[in-house]
């Protein structure tokens, strides 16, 4: 009997930047460890790529040499869906993005989690159609969570907090987050977990714990 490695899938992209663009030397990179397989582009800014188990990290630190982010595929947060910054890094709130970015991307939670974010309120990260969705609106930052953009039950998420810092957006981000993976049953999506436990139940629990309030 022949033993096959396992193959595990990761999910791939250029990070938060000006749009979701990738240069000739990432997809040389990515062609390398392409071999014969499809390149599985997905809705989320991802492109999805299997690999040895035991390549995993030699492989990670191969697309980081060239600016390529690798993340888990599977029951985490995805890493998250942005616009493309038209309006300039600072405007608009790049920084801020990366940096919720790296705080929540890959973290454990009962399904797939969705976060989006746009610059401002044109919306072109679809911010209002995910799981959890910043917008940034004059100087600060509102957050929506509990929308759905998939099937009969498509709808927008609804505002949870409005107007604040970037150090406010990630605790509660981060809260939200932590409560979800505590809270949810196995491989109930956020949007169905929002439904069940209620939003203003959802807020009556976390609020007091926000030490900004």
């Amino acid at each position: 009997m022949i033993d096959t490695e396992k193959k595990v899938k990761l999910a791939v992209n250029g990070g938060i930047a000006f749009g979701s663009k990738l240069n000739a030397q990432q997809l040389l990179v990515l062609a390398e460890y392409l071999e014969d397989q499809e390149l599985e582009l997905t809705t989320f800014q991802q492109l999805y790529i299997e690999v040895l188990e035991s390549n995993v990290e030699f492989i990670t630190s191969k697309f980081n040499d060239v600016g390529l982010f690798c993340y888990p595929v599977g029951n985490y947060v995805k890493s998250l869906r942005h616009c493309n910054f038209c309006k300039g890094a600072e405007k608009e709130g790049m920084p801020v993005a990366i940096e919720l970015n790296n705080r929540i991307a890959g973290k454990p939670v009962p399904f797939t989690l969705r976060p989006a974010y746009t610059g401002c309120p044109i919306g072109c990260g679809e911010p209002l159609v995910n799981d959890i969705g910043v917008m940034k609106v004059k100087q600060g930052y509102d957050l929506y969570i509990g929308g759905n953009a998939k099937g009969l039950n498509a709808t927008v998420g609804t505002l949870f907090m409005e107007q604040l810092n970037p150090e406010e957006l990630y605790e509660i981000v981060d809260k939200i987050i932590d409560f979800y993976a505590e809270n949810g049953k196995r491989r109930e999506s956020f949007f169905k977990f929002i439904n069940r436990y209620g939003f203003d139940n959802l807020k009556q629990q976390l609020l007091p714990l926000f030490i900004f309030q």
